[in-house]
């Protein structure tokens, strides 16, 4: 039997995707799926190193480890007129964010590619996602870049929003945000490649055919959400584009990282390629 380590963030969108492979719903063909669970910087970091087969990944990371991974046809994680968010204590504009350093989740997330985008001489400082809101609310940053589930709570902590990149991207391209995707390493070759694409296609159609059961299980990653809400934060990332990005997906993931990449934000040279 050989074994398939899938990386990706402990959260529930995650989890609700992977759902029937993690619970042994589906036959694999010989295939074992082992989960690695981790905050999604440490796997940008991680596919630069090739550590694992298939791995969750920041899409402002793809093209520093397109030489070795390839983007899979489904699991992206797409903001379609929303998506991470600047928040602060006290209410701001979002021309105020210039004069203030923002607490980010990480180098290489797409929400900081977007933040650079909006600013580039934005400031900013890195500090692990899930004390973002924390950090806000002790005082030691005025403003932060929020993903996960913050995008749904951070009302509820008193905070406000200051922009949401998701809409702000729309508001310039017309496009959905392109968040996050899965890659798979290029040395599995196109057979082992292509049936570990179907299975996680299959795992999340099944987790969509039967949503109730899926939801139970990815509410133990959602951090304190109510089933609700939780539900709610599961239909934003798991839905139509993350079965297939299709054209206007596609091109969204072209578009942001050509942008990113003429403004000098991404440093090495930008091709998108999926696998087929």
């Amino acid at each position: 039997m050989q074994t398939i380590h899938i990386a990706h963030s402990p959260d529930s969108d995650d989890a609700f995707m992977f759902y029937a492979l993690a619970k042994d719903k589906l036959e694999t063909g010989g295939l074992e799926f082992k989960h690695v669970l981790s905050d999604i910087e440490t796997l940008n970091i991680k596919a630069e190193k090739k550590v694992y087969e298939v791995s969750a990944i920041s899409m402002h990371n793809y093209p520093y480890v397109s030489k070795d991974y390839i983007l899979l046809p489904t699991g992206c994680s797409m903001g379609d007129r929303y998506g991470p968010m600047v928040v602060s204590r006290r209410v701001m504009d979002k021309s105020d964010l210039a004069s203030e350093t923002i607490a980010v989740p990480g180098e290489k997330t797409t929400a900081l590619l977007a933040l650079r985008l909006f600013n580039p001489q934005i400031r900013y400082e890195i500090v692990p996602f899930d004390q973002i809101i924390p950090g806000i609310l002790e005082g030691r940053y005025k403003a932060g870049l929020i993903i996960h589930e913050g995008q749904l709570t951070y009302a509820e902590s008193g905070l406000h929003k200051v922009i949401d990149m998701g809409e702000w991207w729309y508001e310039q391209t017309g496009l959905p945000l392109p968040l996050g995707g899965n890659v798979i390493r290029r040395d599995l070759g196109r057979d082992l490649m292509q049936r570990v694409s179907e299975l996680i296609r299959q795992s999340i159609q099944y987790s969509l055919d039967h949503r109730e059961e899926a939801v139970e299980y990815a509410l133990q990653f959602a951090r304190d959400m109510d089933p609700v809400k939780a539900d709610k934060f599961v239909g934003m990332y798991v839905n139509h584009w993350t079965l297939d990005y299709g054209e206007i997906g596609k091109k969204a993931v072209e578009t942001l990282l050509k942008e990113g990449h003429e403004k000098g934000i991404i440093d090495v040279p930008v091709r998108v390629e999926f696998l087929e």
